[in-house]
């Protein structure tokens, strides 16, 4: 496990981006696994300006994001699909065809989660996997207790993180109360994994996820057993670590 120090949010962000880049200049069909909320944003940005200057393309790069709520549409603006296509895709030389994120509206949502993960396979795995860390110490929408040997599923969202996600929607009574979500054990095949943490609000969680003790209860606790894991954190976010 690696711990990148930075100072703030941007340089986080900046990090990242250039792992990333370097990444896809790496292989010649890279698999990107992504993930949204409020931490990846200022990645996705620096993404896009790193385009905009002509220094990596995105004709070749393949996408699987981590998760989506139950109930919303590719087009409702709170959905996962709009926000990536918003942030990110409508942005970059990406085909929207190579970019996949869990359908929340599928008639079958069992065999939806059975499909993105034999997508995910077909391809070869993930190369590298973007986190983001929440509060309790989920990972995607695997809260505590959650198996690590979990696989996408349907899973039923805590009210910390009914709570946590309320700022995106009018009222809490919108929030979906559940998600399409890659399980641990999909996520921890990822070749590399880069864990993006920001704010004193995550320092207890990102404190046990790097000296605690590896356990259900804390979902991120599993990164300590994968080899090829990289933490970018800000001071405020490792505040609390030895």
């Amino acid at each position: 496990m690696k711990i990148i120090k930075v100072k703030d949010y941007d340089e986080m962000s900046k990090k990242a981006c250039k792992l990333i880049v370097d990444k896809i200049k790496e292989l010649n069909d890279p698999i990107l696994g992504l993930a949204t909320g409020s931490t990846p944003e200022g990645l996705y940005q620096q993404i896009i300006g790193k385009y905009k200057q002509g220094e990596v393309s995105f004709k070749n790069v393949t996408t699987f994001n981590l998760d989506e709520y139950v109930g919303l549409d590719g087009d409702h603006p709170n959905s996962y699909r709009y926000f990536m296509n918003d942030k990110l895709f409508k942005h970059i030389d990406i085909s929207l065809d190579q970019t996949f994120v869990p359908n929340g509206i599928a008639n079958d949502l069992k065999a939806e989660c059975n499909d993105y993960e034999q997508l995910i396979q077909d391809v070869g795995g993930i190369d590298l996997q973007v986190l983001g860390l929440g509060t309790n110490g989920h990972i995607a929408f695997n809260e505590p207790g959650t198996s690590f040997d979990s696989r996408t599923s349907v899973v039923d969202l805590t009210q910390e993180t009914l709570e946590s996600n309320r700022r995106f929607f009018d009222s809490i009574e919108e929030v979906p109360t559940q998600a399409l979500s890659m399980g641990i054990g999909s996520v921890i095949e990822a070749k590399e994994i880069i864990l993006l943490v920001s704010g004193e609000s995550k320092a207890k969680a990102l404190s046990l996820a790097i000296n605690g003790e590896i356990t259900e209860d804390l979902p991120a606790s599993i990164l300590q057993q994968h080899d090829h894991v990289t933490i970018i954190a800000d001071e405020a976010a490792l505040s609390q670590v030895k």
